[in-house]
């Protein structure tokens, strides 16, 4: 495994941007089709029509950056996606900054496919 960055470009605000990366009500407008927690909220399940996966939050920061890692895969990989918002010092222009894993063969379609869902996600805030 390899681990990857996408950094997208996003207008919105800093408060309304994390909630959409981190919370089930967010994630749900643009990740997947639903999002239910587990465990006081340290569990999320992420649905899509045919399937769903569980995963945890291992750490995060308000309004700053939320990591998860995936239950079904080898817990001794240290294996995880995260999102980061990222604020340009002198332009105060707005990223969000996907840190993910896969195989060394898949990460040009797998950075594609968060570039995809980032731009969802840019979409339904307007941006």
């Amino acid at each position: 495994m390899v681990q990857y960055k996408v950094e997208v470009p996003i207008k919105s605000s800093i408060p309304i941007l994390y909630k959409c990366l981190a919370t089930p009500s967010g994630l749900s407008e643009w990740f997947c089709d639903d999002v239910d927690y587990e465990n006081n909220g340290t569990v999320f399940v992420f649905k899509w029509s045919d399937s769903e996966q569980r995963a945890e939050i291992l750490e995060g920061t308000e309004e700053d950056y939320i990591r998860f890692r995936w239950l079904d895969h080898d817990p001794e990989e240290e294996t995880y996606f995260e999102f980061k918002i990222q604020i340009d010092d002198i332009t105060g222009d707005v990223a969000v900054v996907v840190t993910d894993f896969c195989d060394e063969d898949e990460v040009e379609e797998s950075q594609q496919l968060w570039e995809s869902q980032i731009r969802d996600l840019a979409h339904n805030l307007g941006a």
